[in-house]
């Protein structure tokens, strides 16, 4: 039975009762002391791709899915963080922030508007390898979508006053840093692995001697020198053609000069040092942020697989061993992690979390414990293929919208892996044996060789770690500094 209260006129409520056969007890008919058993792996249809490039250069891939009446176009351009100056981290992020800041004859308002006219969503970012454009737009608006997106990428005007306005946004959200933990030990731990010297070492964002730097001149400068059309690819997924969308895009792009594209020198993290904590002081802090890791490897490594594996079963799901352990068992936090960071060149390796202040030491003991037995104990069997039906069961999800296949896809590009890479994805995943995941735990995570960085209020976690007598303890800032 189920009531049914519908108001009428003159303000009366009558309640009406449905009868809707009879009373099924899914308790009965449910074990719920036993996690629900898996179906067969769903077959991955990748949607038809092709690919063509513009006399300048400019690398165009389409990926169809009709579907829908929509389009997602992304365009990676080289021009990411690893291009910044040593003496300025942050020209990369805040360059492709200014893109949208200003273009053609519009103003920063009037792309906003015009965004919000056509039905679209528009973001300018950077990250370590690359800058990106993303739009995702209606069909039936693309055409004047992708007029918008050539003023974006090819006439930015990059006006004085939205220069200050950038400017003066990211001085307040670098005071806001110092409030932030999180994002605290998000700068600090990759300084203390990479170092300065090292494009990953240093701040997406830059820190407050850089951000007094930016200028019109430098953002212009940098822009003139990476953003060209033979360093960038430009990837289309939606309700489209490869015939039909290259007379778009080359009709907007076509004219796009070509250059002389700067070439990165591959970096390389220096040695790490033996197992070292390290404190960065937050007084008052309710929580504290724990990193610990080191530098992991390249996109391009032929262990990815084995990785991938690894890195579900330690700390890359809800029911990991890391997870499970910290959250589920012991209460210290709700949710710890891991993960290797691949980009062009060797990334961190990083297991995380934010714990009870004074558990901290508690903690760092089962993230130890944790971390030393992914190397020393083989994986039972059922815990391995657990892991392997997480990935690759996930996997056809990660296709079934536009934007998702952007995703995926965009990974491809930026790492230079073949289109049809997804096609032998899974067949990869289901190869890796137990001896594999140990073989690539014993090489790629090293414990004693840890960086441990922990934000927090060290005059109540100092002595509690000190006492685990698991290395010396160093104090850093948040740029990973030194302290006496």
């Amino acid at each position: 039975m189920i009531t049914v209260r519908r108001l009428i006129p003159g303000g009366f409520i009558v309640a009406v009762l449905l009868s809707i056969g009879p009373t099924v007890r899914l308790s009965a008919q449910v074990d719920r002391t036993k996690p629900p058993t898996l179906g067969a792996t769903p077959a991955l249809r990748l949607p038809p791709e092709g690919q063509a490039t513009l006399a300048n250069g400019l690398r165009l891939v389409v990926v169809e899915m009709h579907e829908v009446p929509v389009v997602d176009v992304t365009v990676l351009v080289d021009a990411g963080s690893v291009h910044d100056p040593a003496d300025l981290p942050g020209l990369a992020t805040f360059t492709a922030n200014m893109l949208d800041e200003g273009a053609g004859r519009r103003g920063a308002l009037e792309i906003a508007e015009e965004v919000a006219y056509l039905g679209a969503q528009l973001n300018t970012a950077a990250g370590f390898d690359v800058a990106t454009v993303t739009l995702h737009v209606p069909k039936r608006r693309l055409e004047p979508a992708l007029d918008l997106l050539a003023d974006i990428l090819l006439r930015p005007t990059f006006a004085d006053s939205e220069i200050t306005r950038q400017h003066d946004l990211r001085v307040a959200a670098l005071l806001q840093l110092r409030d932030q933990p999180v994002q605290m030990a998000g700068v600090a731990f990759p300084a203390i692995v990479f170092g300065s010297a090292h494009p990953y070492g240093r701040p997406l964002n830059g820190t407050d001697s850089s951000t007094a730097l930016l200028s019109r001149a430098r953002v212009r400068r940098f822009y003139d020198t990476v953003y060209r059309p033979n360093g960038a690819q430009l990837l289309v997924v939606g309700d489209v053609t490869l015939t039909e969308i290259r007379r778009l895009i080359d009709q907007r792009f076509g004219a796009w000069a070509r250059g002389d594209v700067p070439v990165v020198a591959e970096a390389k993290a220096p040695a790490p040092p033996a197992r070292t904590i390290y404190l960065v002081d937050k007084p008052g802090a309710p929580q504290s942020v724990i990193r610990i890791g080191h530098a992991g490897v390249a996109r391009a490594t032929p262990d990815y697989f084995a990785l991938e594996v690894l890195n579900t079963i330690l700390g890359g799901s809800f029911t990991s061993r890391l997870n499970q352990n910290l959250r589920e068992t012991h209460g210290y936090t709700y949710g710890a992690s891991s993960s290797f960071a691949m980009r062009r060149m060797a990334g961190p390796f990083t297991a995380s979390a934010s714990v009870v202040t004074d558990k901290t030491d508690s903690s760092l003991v089962e993230f130890l414990k944790e971390l030393r037995r992914i190397r020393d104990e083989a994986v039972p069997p059922a815990e391995l293929e657990k892991a392997k039906s997480y990935i690759v069961l996930g996997l056809p999800g990660n296709f079934e919208t536009t934007g998702g296949s952007a995703a995926q896809y965009r990974d491809l590009l930026i790492y230079d892996l073949p289109l049809d890479y997804y096609a032998s994805y899974m067949a990869g995943i289901t190869a890796v044996t137990a001896a594999d995941v140990q073989r690539v735990a014993r090489r790629y995570v090293d414990p004693d060789h840890f960086a441990i960085v922990v934000v927090g209020d060290r005059s109540l976690i100092e002595s509690g770690i000190q006492a685990l007598n698991e290395g010396p303890i160093a104090r850093r800032d948040l740029w990973g500094n030194p302290l006496p």
